[in-house]
């Protein structure tokens, strides 16, 4: 009677240990949507530390170029004024990130795109921009751009303005453009040859609101 009650014990003690297993593998092995899928090691690699434990360094030459450009050139002053109201305005990021609206304000200049131009731009240049295309729309024609590539982007003035801050970049690009009417006909540039255009855009934003983007306030040409 007593080994029958020990068998029974045993078994009881079994099935709860299981389930104490399988709720561990469902809590400890289920995904929250943070995880990263990392590639199966290559035999004999060598195994690299994972990611979330390595420190990125500073990257000693960005600082340097920012450091470069916040005490020397005609948009020093203005840089380090923007740089003492928000410690996180870095010259060279802001740069990375023009470009990158750059291309994309070219590209949905050229298709029309006014929904993907609107929160780029500040309203009395989408304004101007949504004038042209509707313009165009009107004349049945048609416009392609394409940016060979982007030569130079330079910080030519920076000002603190209360709160706002403005940053006006000289970008310096090969550009195709082509016209075409409703035809197909070729009215203006090329879809070959590339020229080289120079574009004076002045950026802004509001260093009190939380939204990290830049908007574009002004476009200009050289004199």
């Amino acid at each position: 009677m007593g080994d029958g009650f020990q068998f029974i014990d045993i078994i009881l003690l079994a099935m709860i240990a299981g389930f104490i297993v399988l709720r561990l593998r469902n809590v400890l092995g289920r995904r929250t949507g943070f995880e990263q899928r990392r590639p199966p090691a290559t035999p004999g690699a060598p195994v690299e530390p994972a990611e979330d434990n390595v420190l990125p360094l500073p990257d000693r030459r960005k600082l340097e170029q920012a450091q470069k450009m916040l005490s020397s050139g005609p948009a020093a002053d203005g840089l380090s004024r923007i740089k003492q109201a928000d410690a996180d305005f870095d010259p060279v990021d802001f740069i990375a990130g023009a470009k990158a609206a750059y291309e994309m304000i070219v590209g949905a200049f050229a298709h029309g795109d006014t929904a993907a131009l609107k929160p780029l731009l500040s309203p009395d240049v989408f304004q101007s921009f949504a004038g042209a295309i509707a313009e165009r729309n009107a004349a049945d024609q048609t416009l392609t751009s394409t940016i060979i590539a982007i030569k130079s982007a330079d910080i030519v003035e920076a000002d603190l303005k209360g709160r706002v801050a403005e940053v006006t970049v000289k970008f310096v690009s090969d550009l195709i453009n082509a016209t075409h009417d409703a035809t197909g006909k070729l009215i203006s540039g090329s879809t070959t040859v590339p020229e080289e255009v120079t574009d004076i855009w002045t950026f802004a934003r509001d260093l009190r609101s939380s939204d990290p983007n830049w908007t574009l306030v002004a476009t200009s040409a050289p004199a």
